[in-house]
């Protein structure tokens, strides 16, 4: 999925050329849109990026969790590296999706005042039409962020947890306590996985409203 700011400032042009004619506000308005463009393309990146290293992280407690492991302390390291780094990358994903929900809530609020001042009944609709179709689906990506928010926390608090527990008895008999947590764990990705769906369908809709060649 790739997302152009220059694709969405030509378009925020054309929509408000009639009202830069009343009001001056075209640059305004393509300010507006880049910022609103540009948050949808970090939102995308960072929750692929995110989904990566969840897996990542997945992988390297299935590893710590095996019978037989040759090397605690190095599966455990290996383990503690990739849960810092889920961490950071949950933190990014988090404030991506705050700066759309900000950032998209200001485009579309002046988007609607503008669209008041076209004295041109049909393009008056035609604005209004298009703003309350793109704003819907905007709204999209914070609301399904709440459900990442929520199934993430619960996510990294488990696997922080089983760290701790860990940390204080790093034993073949401590691998073997926690074993069934963590493999619990493990498979809780999915749910954390699913609860990132709607966004990613989000996004996908508001590439083809703005980018999509009609046939």
């Amino acid at each position: 999925m790739k997302f152009t700011t220059h694709t969405l400032a030509i378009y925020t042009m054309c929509l408000f050329g009639t009202v830069s004619l009343i009001g001056g506000c075209a640059s305004t308005g393509m300010q507006r849109s880049a910022k609103a463009s540009t948050s949808i393309r970090d939102v995308d990146s960072e929750l692929r990026k995110f989904v990566v290293q969840c897996d990542t992280t997945a992988a390297s407690l299935d590893s710590l969790i095996k019978p037989e492991q040759g090397d605690l302390k190095k599966s455990f390291n290996k383990y503690s590296d990739q849960l810092a780094k889920l961490d950071h990358e949950g933190k990014r994903v988090v404030k991506r999706l705050d700066e759309m929900k900000s950032h998209s809530s200001e485009y579309f609020s002046e988007w609607e005042k503008q669209g008041d001042a076209f004295t041109n009944p049909e393009i008056r609709e035609l604005s209004e039409d298009r703003r309350a179709k793109l704003a819907e689906i905007y709204d999209r990506v914070p609301k399904a962020g709440a459900g990442v928010k929520g199934a993430y926390t619960s996510y990294l608090t488990n696997l922080r947890e089983i760290q701790k527990f860990l940390s204080n008895d790093l034993t073949t008999k401590g691998i073997e306590s926690i074993t069934p947590v963590a493999s619990k764990a493990v498979q809780d990705l999915d749910t954390l996985k699913t609860s990132i769906q709607p966004i990613i369908t989000a996004l996908d809709e508001i590439n083809a409203e703005l980018y999509s060649k009609k046939k």
